[in-house]
């Protein structure tokens, strides 16, 4: 349940410490992070609301990233840099030379490669000490439950809304936080959805159904700034550490909204829906048998 009973408030934080000890901040002891660990995670270890326990959680955390594009290549960066234990990377698609422009994980060299063998390979470079699972495959209905379940948290980097609405009822029923980030054009938006604990709203809360086919242009036809991406991306994986370590408020309940043109950051409070078809108070999804199967 969340801290208070309520679905916005503050995360749990690790008590801070006023003692300048070098390893006062790491409860249980230098042994536990090597050398090489310790000089990595510094500027972790450090900080007050981070030190040696929320090192420790980033550590056993294990996060699936399903999309490893604009907003997926910048998350897992900075999930890998971080020092996430295991990540978990779906996507079934090939790096080509259009995907440049804004996926930052993948080198001209990559293109033709799958997504997730490139991918795994540029996390490994950046920290051989994370654990890369990848899934080369698209995620259905058939699949979701299994593949998430080996996983804490999900952070939902996709590029269609069958994929997005898939995810926000697999994730409800697995239990599992999903921290959403999208892109088009300039804007961006940014919500994390745990409806499965009181008070807090799903996806399906915002938009209760995907539109019809064909009725949204996608990123192809709309275009996109890359580093617009790479600015949600970079929120997605912060917000995906503070689920990980209690830091601060996190975004359930609430949605945020950028636009780069104007620089603009806004928050607005995002309500539990009591008609919503998947967590409201008459629910009349039970399963993923909606989703199409392959």
């Amino acid at each position: 349940m969340p801290v208070g009973g309520r679905c916005d408030a503050a995360l749990r934080p690790r008590p801070a410490t006023k003692t300048g000890d070098k390893f006062a901040l790491w409860p249980y002891g230098k042994a536990m992070l090597s050398d090489e660990e310790l000089d990595r995670y510094a500027r972790h270890l450090v900080l007050r609301e981070v030190g040696g326990l929320g090192q420790a959680k980033i550590r056993r955390a294990r996060v699936l990233i399903v999309g490893a594009g604009g907003l997926g290549s910048p998350a897992a960066l900075y999930l890998a840099a971080a020092g996430v234990g295991t990540l978990g990377l779906v996507d079934d698609d090939a790096v080509s030379l259009s995907n440049l422009q804004r996926q930052i994980l993948f080198r001209t060299a990559d293109i033709g490669r799958p997504k997730v063998e490139a991918g795994a390979e540029a996390l490994k470079a950046l920290n051989p000490g994370v654990q890369i699972r990848s899934h080369e495959l698209r995620l259905t209905a058939a699949n979701a439950m299994e593949i998430i379940a080996d996983y804490d948290i999900v952070a939902d980097g996709s590029d269609n809304f069958a994929t997005r609405f898939l995810l926000n009822d697999a994730c409800f029923f697995a239990q599992k936080p999903l921290v959403s980030a999208a892109v088009t054009e300039f804007e961006g938006q940014l919500s994390t959805y745990k409806a499965y604990e009181p008070g807090c709203p799903c996806y399906r809360c915002l938009f209760a159904a995907p539109p019809p086919p064909g009725t949204t242009p996608n990123c192809s036809e709309t275009g996109v700034l890359g580093a617009a991406a790479g600015v949600m991306g970079s929120l997605q994986g912060l917000e995906v550490l503070k689920e990980i370590a209690g830091l601060g408020t996190g975004m359930a309940g609430k949605i945020l909204t950028y636009k780069a043109l104007t620089a603009e950051f806004r928050t607005a409070r995002l309500p539990k829906d009591s008609a919503c078809v998947l967590c409201g108070d008459r629910p009349a999804i039970h399963d993923l048998s909606g989703h199409s199967l392959p």
